[in-house]
């Protein structure tokens, strides 16, 4: 009798131990890769059927895009950062500019940064076209990153108004 009080008090106790963590629940499938964000959204913004209009570019702006280039190429953000936030000083208000920076941030892996350059790319910016699809491709999946469920929806929405159909030529 004994043993069984003893028995039944050990198998007690050991139903009060922890029980191992349970695993993490992730909705969806694992976000890719900062270099695979970066690829989609640089993909996003290849030219589709719509009229792009560029401005001029200031000469010094164009030398610091060819080397914010190269760095990248390098794999030396910081370095490309630096350059792109000189032709920033130069041009303030160059939305494909911020843009780039932000696709950098993500590279950094400073999503923060990001998150501010896109939104305010997003508020110069044209509204339809290559860069729009940029700005929402990239702020989507930051939404996404942070479990933003509901926002990524409406950046969704938002990127699919960036594509206007040509009209139907007859």
């Amino acid at each position: 009798m004994r043993g069984l009080l003893l028995l039944a008090t050990v198998l007690g106790l050991g139903a009060c131990a922890p029980l191992p963590p349970a695993p993490a629940l992730s909705i969806g499938p694992p976000l890719p890769t900062p270099v695979e964000i970066v690829a989609a959204v640089r993909e996003a913004g290849q030219s589709g059927a719509e009229l792009v209009v560029m401005p001029l570019v200031d000469a010094q702006v164009k030398d610091l895009r060819l080397a914010a280039t190269a760095a990248e190429a390098a794999a030396a953000f910081e370095q490309a950062d630096a350059a792109l936030a000189a032709a920033l000083a130069i041009s303030p208000d160059d939305p494909d500019l911020l843009q780039w920076r932000a696709e950098l941030a993500v590279l950094r892996g400073e999503q923060a940064e990001a998150q501010t350059l896109v939104q305010r790319s997003i508020a110069l910016g044209p509204k339809s076209g290559p860069l729009c699809r940029r700005n929402w491709t990239l702020l989507k999946w930051l939404r996404q990153g942070r479990g933003e469920l509901e926002n990524v929806v409406s950046a969704q929405a938002m990127l699919e108004r960036c594509t206007i159909a040509p009209p139907v030529r007859m």
